[in-house]
């Protein structure tokens, strides 16, 4: 396989000219983790310090650019076993919030789908807020509110530990008997109040059913595989494919070749190809987890790659609307579908 570069841009003609009538959406980067931690400033051209095995520096916004990405969802972690979760999440927020003023051309915090750049416009890139786990807000709901307030949009119930939402699919306190907790279903129901999208990756399977059918509003599984093209217990099988479909949802195909089972762009294929053909062509995205200390398939080891992904598909003779609602449309209908409908102001 070969992938070739016009300058700093990876990709043909004809996958860059896709990206830029379609800006892919990335449901979900951990950037802003680096920043708040180490001081990584996205607006300056990185190399990852690793080449060829880094788990992060995948992401910047020249590079963003590069690949003519248009809206990146970005996680808020925190260690789950030390206090102050939300405020160590507020800090990485603080740094989103840093970047917008530093670089008010290229970048800003996401409130709603409308900034997200339409097709052939040259925009800012619009940085959505996501939480990654339930154990962020501290059992207390207010936090959800404060949060929101502060412009996240997107709650995942779960990380890599139990919290008084759910049990994670793999990782500290995972249970496969328990399900969506009290907390949990009162959680998902503020989200909806608030329009606040419900990410159910790292969700175990009972708790990720006990939501999709609990949910009015699509759902999201930002970053995963799905065990139909390779089994791992951190990826989700056909019938939650099918939940999420059921309810209007989207699923962004991780990076990681730990959950594809493949070291290359054909494994990321191979995912795609899955739910599309058990869950439909509407529900199906991709979500890198770029600088999630993973390490990330050759071909797509940082995010200027990404029209290297769009090449492979060509090449297979996927279609171009196939190809523009995996990269675009998909993500950005659910993103309007439920960020409009809430008080989350």
């Amino acid at each position: 396989m070969s992938f070739f570069r016009q300058g700093r841009r990876y990709g043909s003609p004809e996958a860059l000219a896709i990206h830029a009538e379609n800006p892919p959406i990335d449901l979900h980067a951990d950037s802003f983790l680096w920043s708040s931690f180490a001081g990584y400033d996205l607006g300056k051209r990185h190399r990852p310090p690793l080449p060829g095995s880094a788990f992060m520096g995948h992401v910047d916004l020249p590079r963003l650019r590069d690949a003519g990405v248009g809206a990146v969802l970005f996680g808020l972690t925190a260690q789950p076993f030390l206090r102050g979760a939300c405020e160590r999440a507020s800090r990485q927020i603080d740094a989103l919030d840093a970047h917008c003023l530093a670089y008010p051309e290229r970048i800003v915090l996401a409130r709603d789908a409308g900034v997200v750049a339409a097709p052939g416009e040259d925009g800012p890139l619009a940085a959505f807020l996501t939480v990654e786990g339930a154990h962020i807000l501290e059992g207390d709901l207010s936090n959800l509110e404060r949060l929101a307030k502060r412009g996240v949009r997107i709650m995942g119930f779960a990380h890599f530990s139990a919290n008084r939402a759910c049990r994670p699919s793999m990782g500290f306190g995972c249970d496969d008997s328990l399900g969506l907790s009290r907390f949990g279903r009162r959680l998902l129901e503020r989200c909806e109040d608030l329009g606040v999208i419900v990410d159910l990756a790292h969700v175990n399977r009972r708790g990720f059913m006990d939501a999709c059918a609990a949910a009015t509003k699509p759902v999201i599984v930002s970053h995963t595989g799905v065990c139909g093209a390779y089994r791992h217990r951190r990826n989700i099988d056909d019938g939650q494919l099918r939940a999420v479909a059921d309810a209007g949802g989207v699923v962004g195909i991780i990076f990681a070749p730990v959950f594809l089972g493949g070291r290359d762009i054909s494994a990321v294929v191979r995912h795609l190809r899955r739910v599309i053909d058990v869950a439909g062509e509407e529900h199906v995205a991709i979500g890198s987890d770029y600088d999630g200390m993973i390490v990330p398939v050759a071909g797509l080891k940082q995010v200027s790659m990404l029209p290297n992904l769009t090449d492979e598909l060509l090449r297979r003779r996927w279609p171009t609307g196939l190809i523009a609602r995996i990269l675009h449309g998909n993500a950005l209908r659910v993103l309007r579908e439920v960020l409009s409908g809430g008080n989350n102001a």
